[in-house]
């Protein structure tokens, strides 16, 4: 969530963090909820499962929505733009998914949301279908303007979404609720605005069905929980996430009723630990008392500000921070951390919360093989220590492929494998190897064992595998990318008894120079979850 227009150019972020840092918070209006308790996450009877947010959160909400549809149900969003805004860029961020400065692109955010569908990158957007989506626009709100929430309207209507949008309310850039600590019209902390009107009842009376009054106070339980039991490595930090997040359950859902998950996401400068900020979304939302008369469970994930100008408001990520460029589908860290949440509270079908792990490439056995097109004058790849792995046609013409070891025996035996995919870190390269020819991609193998010897060897470049074409890494510029998930045959390859080699390959060899190293700033990941 943005406060000023300093924002937006990097030149004065130091000004702007200095500037937020001396801002006084004020007290909220009303302390709505109970204080938390000590807990953790465990299973409901879960039958729905919605998103809902503000500014960033409201992007995160659309992204949780659109790219796990098959486990979200709907979204309710206030102040916030079409899915994949960004395209992983902070000056689109900025320009076209806040004001009107740049063209949105709203059909070709739709044509990338159908190409990643096809490609198993997000869930079928045939899952979108008929969900009920809520948008609010207020028209004092000059941090995200109205053409831009209206473009999150249009972008649901072509995928046959039910969209109530409202625009009828002169608010600022807030949650818009009954106890909202600020006046309707203003734009500053704790971006909590009242307008005298109820938007929780008529976004959740469109996301349920039916709505019934809310309780006069909340009766059920707020409890705190460790958010890096959910997060990729078990670190929550790394990501931009809070240590703690919370979620509130009615006595109802306690008891065993079927319930129904909203996951409530604060924006920017609004999360537990920024400046003290504390329950202040919390307890203002309006949330808590609805959830006792309607069965609700709501999940609140906490952002957290990063030491660095990657993040430094504690907003969720929706331009690709932290080099995360798989942010918005199948393998952000953030997308992957809230949807464990909500699988650990019954959500997505029942699914427990998987256990897995994350294993880094052994370096003194991972190398790259050159050689020409057709696999002839192979040979070990001599600048792995200089600038890490080559993947695609380098200078000399020849085609490059990375050979990668994992020890995957801490795999449990006794465990099913039900996801795998990599996570690879680009330090350099030259052209774009996905573009030539146009439509490349980088695909991955998977072995049982090792290709012949464990460590790289010139025979590596064309030795058959236990799964070939296992997955695809989608292009990528900066950063780090991850994988789709392995198919059922590269899950197979998995050597549960030592190790797993994976081999990085171009499925069309490149017909000018065009390459990337990757594994010299950061290890290639191979991330296993199973139950």
């Amino acid at each position: 969530m943005r406060s000023s227009p300093v924002a937006r150019f990097g030149r004065l972020a130091a000004l702007l963090l200095l500037v937020a840092a001396g801002q006084a918070l004020p007290s909220p209006a009303v302390a709505a909820a109970p204080a938390p308790v000590a807990g953790e996450l465990r299973p409901y009877n879960v039958d729905r499962v919605f998103s809902a947010g503000v500014s960033s959160g409201g992007y995160m909400a659309t992204q949780l929505h659109v790219a796990h549809s098959q486990t979200f149900d709907g979204s309710a969003v206030f102040a916030s733009g079409p899915y994949n805004c960004a395209q992983n860029d902070l000056n689109r961020a900025l320009n076209a998914c806040m004001e009107v400065s740049q063209d949105l692109q709203l059909s070709r955010l739709e044509q990338t949301t159908r190409d990643w569908s096809a490609r198993g990158l997000i869930d079928d957007v045939a899952g979108l279908s008929g969900d009920p989506v809520y948008t609010f626009s207020g028209s004092a709100d000059s941090t995200v303007e109205r053409p831009v929430v209206g473009a999150l309207r249009d972008y649901y209507g072509r995928f046959g979404a039910r969209v109530l949008h409202n625009q009828a309310t002169a608010a600022g850039h807030a949650w818009i609720s009954p106890l909202g600590a600020n006046s309707c019209g203003v734009t500053r902390s704790p971006w909590m605005n009242n307008c005298g009107i109820d938007p929780e009842r008529e976004f959740l009376g469109h996301l349920l069905g039916s709505v019934a009054a809310p309780a006069s106070a909340p009766g059920g339980r707020l409890v705190q929980f460790d958010q890096n039991a959910y997060a990729p490595g078990g670190a929550a930090g790394p990501i931009s996430m809070d240590d703690k997040g919370f979620v509130y359950t009615p006595t109802a859902c306690e008891d065993g009723a079927v319930c129904s998950v909203v996951v409530a996401l604060h924006g920017c400068k609004q999360g537990y630990s920024y400046q003290g900020f504390g329950t202040r979304f919390i307890d203002q939302a309006y949330l808590n008392e609805y959830a006792d008369t309607n069965r609700l469970i709501v999940l609140y994930p906490q952002a957290v500000a990063t030491a660095t100008l990657d993040n430094p408001n504690g907003c969720w990520n929706w331009w690709g921070y932290l080099g995360d460029t798989s942010y918005a589908r199948h393998g952000g860290r953030q997308l992957d951390t809230i949807v464990n949440m909500v699988r650990a509270l019954g959500g997505g079908g029942g699914t427990p919360p998987p256990g897995g792990t994350t294993l880094r490439s052994a370096a003194a056995e991972d190398g790259y093989v050159k050689a020409a097109g057709d696999g002839t004058a192979a040979a070990v790849g001599t600048l792995e220590a200089s600038y890490g792995l080559a993947l695609g046609r380098g200078t000399d013409g020849k085609f490059n492929r990375a050979v990668l070891s994992f020890d995957t025996s801490a795999v449990p035996a006794d465990k099913k494998i039900t996801r795998a995919y990599l996570t690879v870190t680009r330090s350099s390269g030259s052209g774009d190897p996905w573009a030539s020819p146009a439509g490349n991609r980088l695909l991955v193998d998977v072995h049982q064992g090792c290709l012949g010897g464990c460590a790289v060897e010139p025979a590596d470049w064309s030795a058959p595998v236990s799964a070939a074409g296992a997955a695809e890494v989608p292009a990528f510029t900066t950063g780090a990318a991850s994988s789709t998930d392995l198919s059922p045959a590269g899950l197979a390859a998995i050597n549960r008894l030592g190790t797993t080699q994976i081999r990085l390959r171009f499925a069309q060899g490149q017909t000018s120079t065009a390459y990337l190293f990757a594994n010299k700033d950061a290890p290639v990941t191979l991330t296993v979850e199973y139950e």
